[in-house]
Formats: structure tokens, sequence, C-alpha cells
């Protein structure tokens, strides 16, 4: 397999780079009620909010998500859907109007615990057991002041996945598309006739460097609890790094690529990238790129921001400069 790359030298291509960034749960699960008592819940600065980050004919898959109501906890005030934990997800809907901010708190294996914000007009949103199988903890929190935040609703689930990748080949809130994104669209036609993973992850890598640039006004305006729009981003033709992650990884999930979206840290950065499975090397952890001899670390962000110059590709070709902490 090659792969054409053009180097540019520059100097001060990492330091540029990162300047840049600085901007930026066997068979179905059982859920058990564990309702918490009435005292609020201090989140503090929420994790969550500090991501301004990341021939044939052509086909795609995208896993749609449901909410059948099978197996579900709820009150007046909110409902979490435990049917789908065998696919890896949950599926959880407030109900009780409101302008609050509303959270939801999942806790599993690993110890972990991710927090997302949850919308309030009533319809339901899907979260990844990013843990794989074992028990969770899922609660929904509404805000009272500050970063009080009182329980509404909490319960457990044993989760028993039937495919360790589940999580990754399926929408969720930050890997958002569908089967009419152009996201999907423009995958699907870059991976025209391809059945080799890691040459489609080359394919795609390839398309979001060349065509995407680091937006740094966005990057000093962003709002917390900001979300990716992969169409947007393409439309556009620039991003944080927060949106070069999502759309990498919903292109590749919708080409049936396993892919987890990666928060961490570079350096002392708050950073985005992805991770890709390939049945020949497993999961290889942080974005690759092929040198026309073997694979290496990548970061679309830093290759692309900083014009893939050698220091930037030694830079990111090192997995000790990145420190993973939430996968999605």
């Amino acid at each position: 397999m090659s792969l054409n790359r053009r180097f540019i030298s520059c100097l001060l291509a990492l330091t540029m780079a990162a300047g840049l960034l600085a901007g930026c749960a066997a068979g179905g699960g059982t859920a058990a009620p564990a309702e918490s008592d009435a005292e609020l819940v201090d989140l503090g600065p929420l994790l969550d909010e500090s991501v301004p980050l990341s021939g044939s004919p052509a086909i795609s898959t995208v896993l749609k998500l449901s909410h059948p109501g099978s197996s579900t906890h709820q009150n007046g005030s909110a409902v979490i859907d435990y049917s789908n934990t065998p696919d890896g997800y949950v599926m959880a809907a407030w109900t009780a109007g409101g302008s609050s901010k509303i959270k939801v708190l999942i806790k599993g294996p690993s110890g972990v615990q991710y927090q997302y914000n949850l919308r309030t007009d009533g319809e339901y949103e899907a979260f990844p057991l990013s843990d794989g199988s074992g028990s969770y903890t899922v609660g929904i929190y509404q805000n009272v002041s500050g970063n009080q935040y009182a329980p509404i609703l909490s319960g457990n689930v044993s989760a028993q996945l039937t495919d360790e990748f589940a999580p990754f080949l399926r929408p969720n809130q930050y890997v958002n598309f569908t089967e009419n994104s152009k996201a999907v669209a423009k995958g699907a036609e870059l991976c025209q006739g391809i059945t080799d993973n890691l040459k489609k992850v080359e394919k795609i890598y390839d398309y979001v460097v060349n065509n995407l640039t680091y937006d740094t006004q966005k990057a000093a305006s962003v709002q917390s609890g900001y979300l990716p729009n992969v169409d947007a981003v393409m439309d556009s033709g620039k991003g944080i790094c927060f949106d070069y992650a999502a759309l990498m990884a919903s292109m590749l999930r919708s080409q049936e690529v396993p892919c987890k979206l990666v928060v961490g840290y570079t350096g002392d950065v708050y950073h985005a990238w992805i991770n890709v499975w390939s049945e020949e090397d497993g999961w290889v952890e942080g974005l690759i790129y092929f040198d026309g001899k073997v694979w290496k670390l990548m970061d679309p962000t830093f290759a692309s921001s900083g014009n893939q110059s050698n220091k930037i590709m030694e830079y990111i070709g090192n997995g000790a400069n990145y420190k993973a902490k939430y996968l999605y």
C-alpha cells in the first residue's frame, strides 16, 4: 500500500499547532432502580463543556438508534431506556419541559464518569456504554444554580454487549450522523469498492486533512456545551479539533470501521482525536498515518494546521504525547 505525502518544512509548526489547539454499558441488561436522595450534587467544572476542541456502488451502513421501551426506568420528569444495552447504548429523555440545564451522568466498569447535556424538548438522545460489558450507573440531574445539580432519576444496569465494537459503530451525541448525512455520502464515495479498514482510513484521512482548515476564530468564541455538526463542518471547510475527529469518526463508522472519538490531552492541551480498529492490528491508539512503509499515530488537526511538517509528523507519531481521558 502506498501513500504519497508532501511535507512542508516549518520550524515553528509545532508551536503554532499547539497554540491553535489551545482554543479548542449476556443478552439485554436488567435495570434496577437506584433512586438518589434529594441532596444536591456539585458536579464541579463540567468537563464536557471544556471541549472546544476535533466502480461498484457506493455503500454506507448506518446502524439506527431506537427506544423500544422494553426495559425502562422513569418518573414524572425523565425516562431512561435500557432496551439497547446489548448494542452498546442507552437512551434518555427529559419529559418535564422547562429550560434548566439537564445532565446525564454515566459511570461504567472503568470508574470514569461521563457527563452529557440532555435536551429538554422531550426527544430521546443516545449515550454510549463506552466501557463495554459490565455494570453501569445512569443518572439524570437538573441544574438548580451554578454547578449545583439535583438528582432526578438514576438506575443501575448490567450490560452484556453482543459486539465489543457496538458503541463505536453507532451514532451518538458526539458522533452525530444519519443515513442522510453528507458526511455519510462522502465516506461512501471515498471508500467505494474498498474493503480494507486501513485503506478506508487512508482515504478519509486524506480528504479531511486536505479539505479542512483549523478555525481559529471558532476556537476562540465557541460556547460551552458545543457539539459538532459534521455536515456543517463539511460545508464550511473548517473546524476545531472536535470537528475534525467527529467528521472522521462519522465517515468511518458509516463504513463499518470501528472508531473511537477520544478526548484527552496532548501535553497540557485538551484535545480530540480518533482510534481505529483493523483485523490486522486491532485497536490503533490514535489516528494512523501510512508513510509508505508502516502505519504511524496520526492526529488530523495537528497534521492539517501544521501543514504536515516534519516536526509535526514526528510529534504526532509519538503515542507518549497523547493521554486519553474519555471515549465516545
